[in-house]
């Protein structure tokens, strides 16, 4: 993206901080388009279209993985940036990178290796991201990881906990755990992807769940973003039916959310008037929904948790799921030769094994538990 096109508070990559290990630049890509390629390219973004996002690969052929998910949260980002100036290739990165480090099984899988960590530095799929950008990727001879930018990789931390961002700040001074030790915010790209991943997955989740048979139409008529616009769609199109109503309800909601995020983030730099991208980071949380808007996102998200995440099928699945985690964290750590040498070798064990079997598949992760266990996944 060329200087003249980004506004002056936007990530501008010819004065990007650079990264962690010195390269000439490229001759026909920017550093944030290098590191978006970077990522295509590597092996965990691969993984993702068979890692859960809500429902289990096996389950059906239409639910979204991490890695469609993924690739609509990129879509919103990039829309929004555009309207805003800011940098579309940086928005486009992190949103393809924010999820790398999540387990197999979603958030069950997540929270069962965290479990199996809880003494051991416990697991944060967000630093996971960062670890798997930084480290655990190994496809250049030069030095582990994918060596991103200093932009992308404070994007990629969404969250981080005051110990684990102690550590890296020692490990890294002033770096990109520094925000959540001074409290200052990342740039505006990086809270653009925050609040376009909650778009994405509040409104594909209503997809799903409905597809699933979990949730209804008719039961999401007290939700009332989805209402309001079901109610449009509806008065517009008197002959719509079927799925084509939630899709075009879906479709309103996307937008109305989308033109709040850039009406109500324009007026917040229109206040703010920040200077540069470092100006950004030392104001208040810049990118932001209306009051209106930020209201019925939650009331969705309350009915999402309550019908969706919460439904006793969920439930069912995300045990089996967290059982096939534990499985897989005890017998690696039992027999650590189980694993690939790469991780095998190395003396952290616990941390090796959490490294492993978060890299995994669904599908890769349940034929392992088999092999290991000789207990059989039973939908």
């Amino acid at each position: 993206m060329l200087r003249g096109l980004i506004a002056p508070y936007a990530c501008d990559p010819a004065q990007s901080r650079g990264r962690l290990h010195d390269e000439p630049p490229a001759p026909t890509r920017d550093d944030f388009q290098r590191d978006r390629d970077r990522i295509v390219h590597s092996t965990a973004f691969r993984r993702l279209v068979y890692k859960t996002q809500v429902f289990l690969n096996h389950e059906g052929d239409l639910f979204r993985t991490r890695l469609t998910h993924s690739l609509e949260v990129a879509q919103l980002g990039r829309s929004i940036a555009r309207a805003l100036q800011l940098n579309e290739d940086l928005v486009e990165a992190i949103a393809l990178a924010h999820d790398l480090g999540h387990t197999p099984f979603g958030h069950a899988g997540q929270d069962a290796l965290n479990d199996c960590m809880r003494t051991h530095g416990g697991f944060e799929h967000n630093l996971q991201s960062l670890r798997m950008v930084d480290t655990l990727e190994h496809r250049y001879p030069q030095y582990d990881g994918l060596n991103l930018s200093f932009e992308t990789r404070e994007g990629i931390l969404k969250h981080c906990s005051r110990a684990n961002a102690e550590r890296i700040e020692a490990e890294e001074p002033n770096g990109v755990a520094r925000r959540f030790l001074d409290g200052t915010q990342p740039a505006l790209e990086a809270q653009l992807c925050n609040l376009a991943d909650e778009i994405a997955y509040n409104a594909h989740d209503i997809d799903d769940g409905v597809r699933s048979g979990l949730i209804t139409v008719e039961s999401l008529a007290e939700v009332e973003l989805f209402e309001r616009y079901r109610r449009e769609a509806l008065q517009e199109h008197p002959q719509l039916h079927g799925r084509r109503v939630l899709y075009e309800t879906i479709r309103r909601m996307l937008s109305a959310q989308v033109y709040d995020v850039i009406d109500a983030t324009k007026a917040a730099l229109a206040a703010a008037t920040p200077a540069d991208a470092d100006a950004v980071r030392r104001a208040s949380p810049l990118v932001r929904f209306s009051e209106s808007m930020r209201a019925q996102s939650i009331q969705l998200k309350r009915f999402l948790f309550a019908n969706l995440y919460r439904h006793a099928q969920v439930t069912a699945t995300s045990e089996r799921a967290q059982a096939v985690v534990r499985g897989l964290f005890a017998a690696y750590l039992d027999r650590a030769d189980d694993m690939p040498e790469s991780f095998a070798a190395r003396t952290d064990r616990h941390r090796a094994v959490a490294d492993y079997i978060a890299g995994m598949t669904d599908r890769f992760a349940m034929r392992e538990h088999e092999r290991l266990t000789g207990q059989r996944w039973m939908a």
